[in-house]
Formats: structure tokens, C-alpha cells, sequence
């Protein structure tokens, strides 16, 4: 049996459709069904029944999930205690971390380290969302959380401070009183319009529009569009941008530096992680807002 087809297999029972599956295994539609076809043929039962929404796993199926979940979680296993034994300072190393902190923190840190370090090779992948460490889907992750996942370690390197932040000639022309055609910039779906808003300084603002990443919010804002709720690492650091006036600050967040526990002897992670830390250290004044415009 070829475990390439049981992962297209796993793919497709965890998302549910060809379409959606394809992008995650970089391959194909077609060849997200040719494999499934392959497999079911190899195995003599059909693992899924083809309806109108997707595909629906069969109870053959859903026997060798069952399997199939266990051998992978035994080959991630695997795969985290060799490279767990790895001393060399050579090879690669994914980072997860949000957009923001990409861009208007790490990148002239980023640059210096792989200048120090030739024979390393560095991937960042922006998302909002935490990664499966446990299948190496990243190595170092920056996250902001209370209380990280006991499969990881790890150290906090502060506090993130965040702000309400508008542009200039926006609260030149309104008072963000009641009535005046202020309005903050929303993200996260219109379900939490309510709720969030609710809880600022100007609870009678409506929200508009639905702008997901921070630097959407940071442009919208910029360009004129509303009030945004930021990290005060992006917000302070744009003249067009200042504090709204007589807002309390936004809440904090702690941002995490976390490895697994069966990579982290790993020479390069080592080394990565302790540069990483070191560099974000000395910029936690700015991480902790403690240079307002």
C-alpha cells in the first residue's frame, strides 16, 4: 500500500471534498480522485460514497481511519525524534507567526539570522490560525495565547499592547460622537460586530465591513475608512495614523516563542529559537506600546 494514497485518503476524509483537499496536498483535483480510486480498488471496498455536497466516508472507511491515523501519528512521531538528533546547523526551519508580526518586527531580524547562517534555510507562513506542530506542519511558532498546548515549550516574550487607531484627517472630520458618520472597521465576521464593539470606548459606533488581517485593517484605516482596533506595534509606527483620543488602550495579548518537545535539542531550532527570543526581547518597548504618536 502506498502511504501517499492513504494521505490523499486522510485529506479528503478531514475536508470533506476534492476541492478542498487538493490545495492542502498541492496536487490536483483529478488526482485527489484518481488516488482515492487507486486505493479503493487496492483495497476492494469503496471507502467513500460520492453525494452532491462532497464525499461521505463509509463504515470501511471509517475502519481504516482508524489505522490510517495511527500510522501517521507513528511516522510524525518518527520523523519529530530524528530530527530531534540533528546537531548540524543546517536545513530548514518553518516559522509560523501572524502577518503583522512578519512584517513590522521579525523581517531585519530574519534577514540578520540568515545572514549568520548560510546554511539554513527559513520559511515563514503568515496565518492566524495555530499549525499542527505535532506534524511538523511548522518547527518554531509565535503565538498569542494565555496558556500554550502541553505538547510544546517554550518562553513568553511579552505582552502585546493594543489600540484604537485612526487617521488623522478622519478625526479632523468627525467628532465620533452619536450621529456623526464615525464607524469602526470590522473584522471577523458581522456575528461579533455586537460584542466587541460593545466593549470599547465608543459602544454607539456601528461596524463596517469584514477585514480579516490586521494589515487589511491597518491599510483600511489609513486610507479613511473607520476607527481600527490595532497592535500598537503597526499603529504607532505610521504617521498617518494616531490614537484615538480618550480611548482606553485594547486588551493584551502574550506572545509565546514554542517548539515541540521532540525537536527542540534540534541544533538549528536551538539556535533559532534563542536569536529569535534575544531579538524580540530588545524590541519590547514598541511590542508593549510604549511609543505612542
Amino acid at each position: 500500500m502506498d502511504w501517499n494514497d492513504i494521505k490523499v485518503f486522510l485529506a479528503l476524509v478531514r475536508h470533506g471534498s476534492v476541492r478542498a483537499a487538493a490545495p492542502k496536498l498541492g496536487v490536483s483535483h483529478s488526482t485527489v480522485a484518481r488516488r482515492i480510486e487507486v486505493l479503493e480498488k487496492r483495497l476492494g471496498v469503496r471507502l467513500f460514497d460520492r453525494i452532491s455536497t462532497g464525499y461521505a466516508i463509509t463504515s470501511a472507511g471509517e475502519d481504516v481511519l482508524a489505522i490510517a491515523e495511527g500510522v501517521e501519528n507513528d511516522l510524525d512521531k518518527l520523523e519529530r525524534r530524528v530530527v530531534g538528533r540533528d546537531q548540524r546547523l543546517v536545513g530548514n526551519i518553518r516559522l509560523t507567526t501572524a502577518d503583522f508580526l512578519a512584517t513590522h518586527l521579525l523581517m531585519p531580524h530574519l534577514a540578520d539570522f540568515m545572514r549568520q547562517y548560510p546554511d539554513i534555510n527559513l520559511e515563514v507562513v503568515t496565518t492566524y490560525q495555530a499549525l499542527d506542530m505535532n506534524k511538523r506542519e511548522a518547527d518554531v511558532a509565535l503565538r498569542f495565547t494565555k496558556r500554550p498546548p502541553e505538547n510544546l515549550v517554550g518562553r513568553p516574550l511579552g505582552t502585546l499592547a493594543t489600540a484604537a487607531y485612526a487617521s488623522r484627517n478622519y478625526l479632523k472630520k468627525h467628532d465620533l460622537g452619536p450621529g456623526s458618520g464615525a464607524c469602526w472597521i470590522g473584522y471577523d465576521g458581522v456575528a461579533t460586530f455586537p460584542k466587541w464593539v460593545k466593549e470599547t470606548d465608543y459602544p454607539h459606533l456601528p461596524a463596517r465591513g469584514n477585514f480579516e488581517s490586521l494589515l487589511l485593517q491597518l491599510e483600511a484605516a489609513k486610507a479613511g475608512m473607520g476607527i481600527a482596533m490595532l497592535p500598537c506595534l503597526i499603529g504607532d509606527s505610521d504617521s498617518k495614523l494616531c490614537r484615538v483620543p480618550c480611548a482606553t488602550p485594547g486588551p493584551p495579548y502574550n506572545l509565546w516563542l514554542l517548539t515541540h518537545r521532540d525537536v527542540r535539542t534540534t541544533a538549528r531550532l536551538r539556535v533559532f529559537t534563542e536569536f529569535l527570543a534575544k531579538a524580540i526581547i530588545g524590541e519590547r518597548a514598541r511590542l508593549e506600546g510604549h511609543h505612542p504618536r
